[in-house]
């Protein structure tokens, strides 16, 4: 017997006394069902110990059961188990869940001690149950062992995911326990758990060679160099792991050695991430070695290492290697000019490349010009993130050109980019071209108004007919014509959901009468549900206007204005 439990994010209370009202409908159809696989599982127990006791050689006659006393049997086993099924039924419903298979979802529920014992109370009527998500509850730590106790009732658990919940390290030593009692255990999931750091080998100790575990989190746990190390030595058993997540440990860089060792023996992995983790340029020598052993790679993230600039100078070959990779992030990693260079011979070679993220590395902009115009060897990038590069003309330029070649792109970021103010036109092709694009932010790009005149003629002319999101905020620039003519063309984007025109934090202006086709214009956005426009500082009559707006719309459309000095 089994189902599925999907956890709604809030509780519904009754508003008289603060007691949960059951929904009939839902416990009579759970205990119909329930009922009904009792009967069946009785009927067939029935049959075989009759069967049994047919062939069972003794000295006296053996005599069948009356059918009556049968009958009596599984009816009383099946009053005791509708009770049960009850009370577990009025149980979800508090936390308002619905019944599907196999999962059991409470995910930031809020869940109390006495949540967690009714919850444990759940689990001998689970033994198929594969997921158990109860992540983002604060109040589990210090009563996991309540769960890890029963954890042999659900012995087919395939997932496990326990991320944020303020585990103790009494919780980390009883979780390492119970996992010998799934040993069909997949995911493992103990991302933003600070006790995990310090304690990984009680955790993970148990696991074995030929263990099934495939994805692996401990984001943000506080991991020390010596559990870096255990990990380096725990890698070879793990020969189904897929994706492996250690971001935001900073103090494992040191022992990345161990681990890049570890890596060797997991032909497998298909996402290694390893952001934030205190990596320097010795640990790019020592991934590059590591990286010819991972020919299933396809998600690669190093980002936010700060003091790995420098490090791809001398030592990127073995990238090119990762022949399946389709995700690359490498922002905020001080990237220096000849990091630029090497990645300038590795990056094209990456062809199944779909996301490519190489912003808030402000180096790259007077040097980046072969690499970002060889991007046009890319042709299933999807995503490509360039913002806060400190670009210049030429490197923009070159961009722009291989851009056009890039007939799949969905995301485009170029926000924080001073020079593409005034030059984008040099993207008017791209703008064209670009069927797919649906993400395109040029927030503090120092627009001007005729560049607002080049996005309005290219939607008169329908392009950009899949633009979901468009960001132009912090364009202070842009005088009241511009924001006049593109506010008259913009309804032409008839898939936008998310528009943001919103000036800088140190800036008020006044809304100009272009505020009017804006409204207007909303009104033909079929898709839109938020206009983000800070510090326009609204008068009187477009106060007005804008209320009779939110009164005739409030239920699909935020304006977030906040016209307030």
């Amino acid at each position: 017997m089994s189902f599925n439990l999907t956890v709604n994010q809030t509780r519904k209370k009754s508003s008289s006394e603060g007691e949960t009202k059951p929904r009939i409908s839902f416990v009579n159809r759970f205990l119909r069902g329930s009922k009904l696989r009792s009967s069946e599982a009785e009927s067939r127990k029935e049959s075989s110990d009759l069967q049994t006791t047919d062939f069972q050689p003794s000295d006296e006659t053996q005599k069948p059961a009356p059918l009556d006393a049968a009958k009596a049997l599984s009816s009383e086993l099946e009053l005791e188990l509708g009770c049960r099924m009850e009370k577990n039924g009025q149980f979800l419903q508090k936390l308002g869940k619905q019944a599907v298979d196999k999962d059991l979802d409470l995910n930031n529920c809020r869940l109390t001690t006495a949540d967690v014992r009714e919850m444990v109370a759940l689990l001998p009527s689970l033994p198929d149950l594969e997921k158990l998500d109860i992540s983002w509850n604060d109040f589990i730590g210090g009563t996991l062992p309540l769960i890890t106790e029963q954890m042999h009732l659900v012995n087919k658990l395939k997932s496990l995911s326990l991320g944020s919940c303020r585990l103790t390290t009494d919780d980390v030593r009883a979780l390492g326990e119970a996992l010998k009692a799934v040993p069909d255990l997949e995911e493992l999931k103990l991302s933003w758990n600070s006790k995990v750091g310090g304690n990984l080998p009680l955790i993970l100790q148990e696991f074995q060679a030929g263990s099934k575990i495939r994805k692996l989190e401990l984001m943000d746990c506080a991991l020390t160099s010596e559990d870096g190390t255990f990990m380096g030595q725990l890698l070879p058993l793990l020969q189904s792991l897929e994706v492996l997540d250690l971001s935001m440990n900073r103090n494992i860089g040191g022992s990345l050695n161990s681990i890049a060792r570890g890596l060797e023996s997991t032909s497998s992995l298909k996402v290694l991430k390893l952001q934030s983790c205190g990596l320097s340029q010795k640990s790019v020598t020592l991934l590059d070695a590591t990286f010819r052993y991972l020919g299933e790679l396809r998600k690669l993230d190093l980002s936010c290492n700060k003091e790995l600039g420098g490090g791809f100078e001398d030592s990127p070959a073995q990238l090119a290697t990762l022949e399946h990779l389709e995700v690359l992030d490498l922002h905020q990693c001080s990237l220096t000019a000849g990091d630029v260079v090497s990645l300038t011979q590795v990056v094209p070679l990456l062809s199944h490349l779909q996301e490519l993220d190489l912003s808030a590395n402000k180096k790259m902009g007077s040097s980046s010009e072969n690499l970002l115009s060889r991007i046009r060897f890319l042709p299933a990038l999807k995503s490509l993130l360039i913002n806060n590069c400190a670009l210049e003309r030429e490197t923009f330029t070159a961009l722009a050109e291989a851009s056009i070649h890039l007939p799949a792109l969905e995301v485009f970021n170029l926000s924080w980019n001073k020079c593409v103010g005034g030059n984008l036109k040099l993207l008017l092709e791209t703008l064209k071209l670009s069927t797919s694009l649906q993400v395109l932010r040029l927030s503090s790009c120092s627009l001007a108004t005729e560049d607002m005149a080049l996005l309005a003629s290219v939607m008169q002319a329908g392009h950009l007919a899949r633009l979901q999101k468009l960001d132009l905020s912090y364009n202070d620039s842009v005088c009241d014509a511009g924001w006049a003519v593109f506010c008259q063309n913009v309804w032409l984007l008839k898939g936008l959901t998310e528009l943001d025109i919103s000036l800088r934090p140190s800036t008020f202006r006044d809304c100009g009468k272009w505020f009017r086709h804006l409204l207007c214009a909303v009104t033909r956005l079929p898709e839109i549900t938020e206009i983000g426009m800070k510090r326009w500082v609204l008068p009187p009559s477009l106060e007005e206007e804008l209320g009779r707006f939110d009164q005739d719309h409030r239920s699909s459309i935020r304006f977030d204005h906040g016209g307030c000095q």
